[in-house]
């Protein structure tokens, strides 16, 4: 399928710019591993220019252009950037395709959720208006507060490649509301559809300096970017190591950081199941987005009266994933996003190489004494592509590497239980704590496995559903702070308390000089 990709500039002060070093890095189509065009790379160079571009943008005509404005009417902005992404939706889908391997289905899917996250954020930027100036009720009298809650400022917004668009909107979406303005940075392995959302952006008028964009390599344009003194918070979601070196530089500035990051969720099955019903959410938990999730459930824990026949039915239902190229109708499994290829006669290297380190994990878990079940490889009907067979794995210790670390790839690793006790034991066994999920016909039983987890977001009977009006994040090493939902909002709002004197009588604390 002959898919255009346009060739784009870094987006800064409302305008297309050229990297001041001219440097650019090629987009490698994961299902051909054919360079099907580039995208700029920024270096520190053009970061001091877009933070720039934020600041006076934030400070213009004392406020009065973007961050003291009405909810209502940044909320316009919003629900036009929704409409646009509605109109480009097939367009969008398709470019996400290419970039990051997706099956086409899944990426139309996200495009709905982009344009659903700006609506969402534009009616809690009206609602910000009516919740202004909320009075607090105090002890005395003689005072009147109320609380004003106010734009952080210039924030820095880094995202992942696995979303590439959805992930920019969970931040840009928020922080726009909240009247921030911003710079986001998306991944280089995936950066095409943000590009385009500035593209969105120049069309529907958003004042300039608002939304800066800027693609580059995360050690030349991510990292200035968060450690740059004129950003006053960063928001960020990737890898765990990543998130340290950026909280270190955040707290020589005592700046603020949010963090999503990463994960080894577990999902417990107990006995009592439907048993297809909970294969194809164990399914759909580990292996939706080519298994390329965060929030991944890649731990099952399933009871051991009916872990035979239950990993019989998974193998079963695994086998019959249709793994093709992305654009091909019915896929439900593209190629993970990068492998290692060497790129002639480019500047710049991708140095994320997740094909080989997916079948590095899958190698290490059979040297320790793991079993590979299904999968394991690549597809034998693929020559080309950084294909990965969905992946089962049994006989799996709590000591090995591929039960303890995130694979980021369509692998799922299994062990049995006897008890419910010994079940969230195991669950909770782990550094991380994004994601948990439980399924059982027993509701009072999903009720106590959901207050015992040790995680951010649980689901129950299902696993990996996603609104924009619930709040996602984790605990432990996945990270802190929340976004979607009115938190998401909150993380880009300060609040200031204002307190004023009532009384006409004088204070009194002092004797007055004129009764001396």
């Amino acid at each position: 399928m002959a898919i255009h990709l346009p060739t784009r500039q870094l987006f800064i002060n409302g305008e297309w710019r050229e990297p001041v070093l001219k440097k650019r890095i090629p987009i490698i189509n994961p299902a051909t591993e054919q360079i099907v065009g580039d995208i700029p790379a920024a270096t520190a160079e053009d970061v001091e220019i877009a933070v720039e571009a934020a600041r006076k943008a934030f400070s213009r005509n004392k406020g009065q252009d973007w961050p003291s404005t009405s909810g209502a009417y940044r909320a316009r902005y919003l629900r036009a950037i929704a409409a646009k992404i509605t109109e480009k939706k097939s367009e969008l889908g398709k470019l996400e395709v290419i970039d990051c391997g997706k099956p086409l289905d899944e990426a139309l899917w996200d495009m709905d959720d982009v344009a659903g996250c700006f609506e969402y954020y534009a009616d809690l930027a009206e609602g910000l208006d009516a919740k202004q100036k909320a009075p607090v009720s105090l002890p005395m009298e003689t005072f009147k507060s109320y609380v004003l809650k106010e734009p952080l400022g210039v924030v820095a917004l880094i995202t992942p490649w696995n979303y590439p668009l959805l992930m920019g909107a969970w931040k840009v979406a928020p922080a726009l509301a909240a009247g921030c303005t911003a710079i986001l940075k998306p991944s280089e392995l995936a950066s095409v559809t943000c590009l385009e959302l500035a593209e969105v952006c120049r069309e529907v008028g958003l004042p300039p300096g608002v939304l800066n964009i800027l693609t580059g390599l995360g050690t030349e344009a991510g990292a200035p970017l968060a450690s740059h003194p004129h950003v006053d918070k960063v928001a960020f979601t990737g890898s765990s190591a990543t998130g340290s070196k950026i909280m270190t530089s955040a707290a020589q500035m005592v700046k603020p950081v949010s963090m999503e990051l990463g994960g080894k969720s577990p999902i417990i099955v107990f006995e009592d199941v439907d048993i297809d019903k909970a294969v194809e959410w164990t399914l759909f938990g580990c292996f939706w987005t080519n298994g390329q999730i965060c929030s991944a459930t890649s731990r099952l824990l399933v009871h051991e009266s009916i872990a035979s026949e239950f990993l019989d039915r998974l193998v079963k239902w695994t086998k019959k994933i249709k793994i093709s190229d992305p654009f091909e109708e019915g896929c439900r499994l593209g190629p993970v996003v990068s492998g290692g290829q060497a790129m002639e006669g480019w500047e710049i290297f991708v140095k994320t190489i997740i094909y080989e380190k997916v079948l590095e994990f899958i190698a290490t878990a059979r040297s320790e004494g793991a079993t590979i079940l299904s999968g394991g490889d690549r597809p034998k009907h693929f020559t080309k592509g950084f294909f990965v067979e969905p992946t089962i794995i049994t006989d799996v210790t709590t000591s090995m590497q591929i039960w303890r670390e995130e694979v980021f790839g369509p692998v799922l690793c299994v062990k049995t239980f006897s008890s419910e006790d010994e079940a969230i034991e195991l669950a909770n066994d782990t550094h991380y704590g994004l994601g948990a999920a439980v399924i059982s016909n027993d509701l009072e039983r999903c009720d106590r496995v959901t207050k015992a987890f040790r995680a951010g977001i649980v689901w129950i009977n299902c696993s990996q559903p996603c609104f924009c009006q619930a709040p996602w994040g984790g605990i432990k090493r996945s990270g802190f702070g929340r976004e979607l939902g009115e938190w998401g909002l909150e993380n880009y709002l300060s609040v200031k308390q204002v307190t004023q004197y009532i009384s006409d009588e004088p204070w009194g604390w002092y004797q007055s000089p004129a009764k001396l």
